[in-house]
């Protein structure tokens, strides 16, 4: 897979999906208000403590999609990590203990003989920054979590997992069990397509030939039409999308999805702000 900026390792597989991730953090910002009114915010994880089967089924169900669009993904990013010196059990150990695809794809281009490790921890340090929004708008629904369970709600978190969620608590609360029907699952199926993917990694080529470099954004686009609530939703979209494509013309790296994001959280907050004032 060639690289789209070589200066940081950034992978033309992982813009598509990272482009939609800012998109759908901007979105977040949009949901304060309104769930204050008609959304189920305030009920948080209920039930934290039990296991519901069937609101698990339902987190399942949800997460299938993403589970067939991430699958080659892992595959690649295995063949990639083998090819780059990792061993299989490495790779594995590697996607088992972060389960963060655009942050791996960053590694893995920049790996090479000496390690620069100062770069590859700047850099996935730059691409989960995203992580920070995206936990803090998923930890107002953690108070219900025994705090040690909350460590593993957010090493869950995904980019999906984290969509998932916030469209979830716009018309029902967002039980444990439901959180572990999309978490648990994505981790299993990008773990075993690493595994595949360092096993017969030669024999694999880029996922963009097949399109599958577009799954993750197409995924992404029908998520946020959940979220919508009017122009103001339109408004956070438009302000994160157009940042995020101008800082990634004009910057290195993975910097438009924070940038994206916090330009759609500032256009939330002015707004909300505008809002209040006129009594809306």
């Amino acid at each position: 897979m060639k690289r789209l900026m070589e200066s940081d390792g950034w992978s033309e597989s992982s813009a598509p999906r990272s482009l939609s991730a800012a998109m759908t953090v901007g979105a977040a910002a949009v949901l304060d208000h309104s769930r204050g009114r008609d959304g189920y915010a305030g009920l948080g994880m209920l039930n934290a403590g039990f296991f519901k089967a069937g609101d698990f089924r339902r987190g399942l169900v949800d997460i299938l999609p993403i589970l067939a669009a991430a699958f080659p993904i892992g595959l690649l990013w295995g063949a990639l990590a083998v090819k780059t010196g990792l061993s299989p059990l490495e790779a594995t150990l590697t996607s088992a203990s972060t389960s963060a695809g655009a942050a791996q794809f960053v590694a893995v281009n920049l790996w090479h003989d000496p390690v620069p490790w100062l770069m590859v921890t700047f850099s996935v340090f730059v691409v989960n920054l995203r992580h920070v929004m995206m936990g803090a708008s998923l930890s107002r629904h953690t108070t219900h979590i025994p705090e040690n369970m909350r460590a593993l709600a957010m090493f869950l978190m995904t980019d999906e997992v984290w969509a998932l969620s916030e469209r979830r608590v716009l018309s029902q609360p967002l039980t444990w069990s439901y959180y572990l029907g999309l978490g648990v699952p994505l981790w299993i199926n990008w773990v075993v397509a690493t595994v595949i993917g360092a096993i017969v990694g030669h024999s694999l080529s880029d996922p963009a030939i097949y399109g599958f470099d577009f799954a993750f954004a197409a995924l992404y686009i029908s998520i946020l039409t959940g979220f919508w609530r009017g122009p103001q939703t339109g408004a956070v979209l438009a302000a994160s999308a157009a940042t995020a494509v101008l800082t990634k013309l004009l910057l290195p790296g993975a910097w438009y999805i924070a940038v994206g994001g916090l330009a759609g959280v500032a256009v939330a907050i002015m707004t909300e702000t505008r809002n209040v004032m006129h009594g809306d």
